[in-house]
């Protein structure tokens, strides 16, 4: 055995020692250099150090047979590897944080994690809009040179990873590509819905977890792995949050990390919005379009190319939908899709907004969604389908 597979072996071992976290291992780490010290060291050496009788009965009996598990997983994934603090390839962004982890399991081109990148998070239920706003500044972004990277959850982080994806996919060169940091094992897809995301990914981009091989769904890595996304890049974008998010704490964790937060605007009334307006009230930079985000990160990386317009591009969208609106509509129609709103309208404020009975529009706004006009939201919601 190598000096280098003995010292991979030794990593994946601590790793695996019930109860001692990243900060655990950073700690042990301050006091022996590398984690084959910390192994060869022995119970006086650790009990010198301060460690609990607790976890120097837990470093004494070091699972091996997982390290083992881990290992095969390599062996048997062509595009899989691991990477460790030592390891040159470690993202320098990610190193800095306090908390980073010890041990990246990889599928896809590890170098990508080295290269700018910007997290877009946001609602797991989010808006038409908001989904199409995720993927047009990803698709921007990628276009530009810039990695996007996300958790892989259902809503706005699929959006975003799918905008990247579309471009890496278009493009022969020049672009830009995308990291899905997840809370599972490798070898596990959650959500399930994003099997083919996933794999898409792994092919033209790269999935990381801190999580071995086997690691199932359970709801603490969630918040967890939040610092890796915001810890790998230069900045976060919130898309659509509600004030209890979950991608409030990322922004959190970002501006813990001196990262940049940005936040996009939306309709006071719009529940979604009320997270990215209290993140713009205490400093985040609200965009509007691709361009601020380019503006402001433009010190740390070079981008070529001019930003579209993007909320100038959804206005446009909006007159080419009703311009070419088929004359053979009833007006009433046209009037009943200028009631409702890019934001969730409630079906009373259409009936309102447009004088027509309550009938009248729930089966107007049947014939526009199936039209692809609008499109239906929970608890009987509408909004602009663009």
């Amino acid at each position: 055995m190598t000096d280098t597979e003995n010292s991979l072996r030794n990593w994946l071992a601590l790793t695996h020692v019930p109860n001692l976290g990243p900060v655990g291992i950073h700690s042990l780490l301050e006091h022996f250099d590398n984690p084959t010290a910390i192994f060869e060291a022995g119970q006086a050496a650790w009990r010198q150090a301060g460690v609990s009788d607790k976890l120097i009965q837990n470093l004494s009996a070091s699972d091996w047979e997982k390290v083992e598990v881990d290992l095969r997983w390599v062996e048997q994934n062509e595009n899989a590897s691991i990477l460790t603090l030592e390891d040159e390839a470690y993202p320098s962004l990610l190193k800095a944080i306090p908390d980073a982890p010890p041990i990246l399991y990889i599928l896809g081109q590890a170098e990508i994690l080295k290269l700018p990148q910007l997290a877009i998070v946001g609602s797991r239920n989010p808006t038409h809009a908001g989904k199409e706003i995720a993927h047009d500044f990803a698709a921007y972004l990628t276009r530009m040179g810039m990695t996007v990277t996300s958790g892989m959850a259902l809503g706005i982080d699929t959006a975003a990873h799918q905008g990247a994806l579309d471009i890496m996919q278009a493009a022969s060169e020049g672009h830009g590509f995308t990291v899905a940091v997840t809370g599972t094992g490798l070898d596990r897809v959650y959500p399930a819905k994003n099997r083919d995301v996933a794999h898409k990914i792994a092919e033209n981009g790269v999935l990381v977890s801190e999580y071995p091989p086997g690691t199932p769904p359970l709801p603490g890595n969630f918040p967890r792995r939040n610092r890796i996304i915001s810890g790998l890049s230069m900045g976060v974008l919130v898309v659509e949050a509600a004030l209890q998010s979950g991608s409030l704490i990322t922004a959190r964790l970002a501006l813990e990390q001196d990262r940049e937060v940005f936040a996009v605007p939306g309709s006071i009334n719009h529940p979604l919005a009320k997270g990215c307006h209290a993140l713009i009230r205490q400093g985040a930079k609200l965009v509007e379009t691709a361009e601020h985000i380019i503006e402001e990160l433009e010190g740390f990386v070079a981008m070529l190319g001019e930003s579209p317009d993007i909320s100038q591009r959804s206005v446009d969208k909006k007159e080419e939908k009703e311009n070419n609106f088929t004359h053979n509509v009833d007006e009433e129609y046209k009037q009943v899709l200028k009631c409702v709103d890019f934001e969730p309208t409630s079906v009373d404020k259409v009936v309102e907004r447009s004088g027509l009975t309550a009938d009248a529009v729930c089966s107007m706004l049947l014939v526009l969604e199936l039209q692809g006009y609008v499109t239906a939201l929970s608890g009987g919601y509408y909004c602009q389908g663009r």
